[in-house]
């Protein structure tokens, strides 16, 4: 099928997004991304800001902000460290730009959100600031009570329309993924059904969050137009299955990453999550959903 220009030119912008989110820890030169889109370096910057809406780095120091953002409330990581990740050589420099993105300094930031994550703990227990930055050590009572496994799988190659959006309405990604599949016979029964979610909504913008709508495919697959192609990266992933609505997959998240994960003796890996979903939402009653969740770990 002959691709139309605007089909194109998605296919190209997609490759470029694919690998930021991937090389977020490199160094991302205009020359590296125009040369990946297939666009000359003069024109590739205009083209990505009038399809993505930021300039490209701008979107770079955006996901890294945000990563460094979500270290701060699930790692330990000295605050020098996550700026240095981030691309900051001066803790005051990113110190002012996370201040600007996200409304209070680094330290600040750290102590609110893991003062507000606490709740989630079955154990009850509160702890002062000074303890969240010093001694705090995650409660492990509930965590016995997840039916979570350890697996180790393969890099997994997937076909993929990308939503930007709230989660809840990432159903139109996957209205595009069918419409595009069935016809080629790969939306049938047997197929690998997929959600890969890049971003966390309490970080992230809600106009800005990434959700990735994936179908299995063979190492032979090409991407068209808004039909990407991403490889999942393999390794060891904890899974836990939700039953139930996909609305209340937040609770299966908070559960396993907040309460089994730090009593597992597992770090978590920088891996979006994915979702497997195991039956249909069109035939399926929302109450008797399945959902496999499946977060990387070292």
């Amino acid at each position: 099928m002959k691709r139309t220009t605007q089909q194109d030119y998605h296919a190209r912008i997609l490759r470029v997004l694919v690998h930021i989110q991937n090389s977020l820890d490199d160094a991302l030169s205009l020359e590296e991304l125009a040369s990946i889109s297939c666009f000359s370096p003069y024109h590739f910057h205009r083209v990505f800001k009038g399809m993505v809406g930021e300039s490209v780095m701008q979107h770079v120091r955006r996901l890294r902000l945000e990563r460094a953002a979500l270290r701060l409330v699930h790692t330990d990581q000295a605050i020098t460290h996550v700026a240095f990740d981030a691309g900051y050589e001066a803790l005051e420099a990113f110190s002012r730009a996370f201040r600007t993105a996200f409304g209070a300094s680094p330290s600040e930031y750290r102590i609110e959100r893991r003062q507000a994550i606490l709740p989630l703990c079955a154990s009850g227990i509160h702890f002062s600031p000074d303890t969240l930055i010093k001694d705090f050590k995650p409660q492990s009572k509930g965590a016995e009570s997840m039916d979570v496994r350890i697996e180790k799988l393969p890099p997994k190659r997937v076909a993929f329309v990308r939503n930007i959006g709230p989660y809840q309405e990432a159903g139109k990604a996957w209205e595009k993924l069918m419409a595009w599949a069935g016809p080629r016979g790969l939306f049938n029964p047997n197929a690998s059904c997929l959600g890969l979610c890049h971003d966390d909504p309490d970080v992230t913008p809600a106009d800005k969050i990434r959700y990735d709508a994936c179908l299995a495919v063979g190492d032979d697959f090409e991407g068209e137009g808004e039909i990407g192609v991403q490889e999942i990266s393999g390794g060891n992933y904890a899974i836990a299955r939700h039953n139930g609505p996909y609305e209340n997959l937040a609770d299966t998240y908070a559960a396993l990453c907040g309460q089994w994960l730090p009593s597992s003796g597992h770090e978590p890996r920088d891996a979006p999550p994915f979702e497997v979903y195991l039956n249909n939402p069109q035939d399926t009653p929302p109450a008797d959903l399945k959902t496999d969740v499946h977060v990387a770990i070292s």
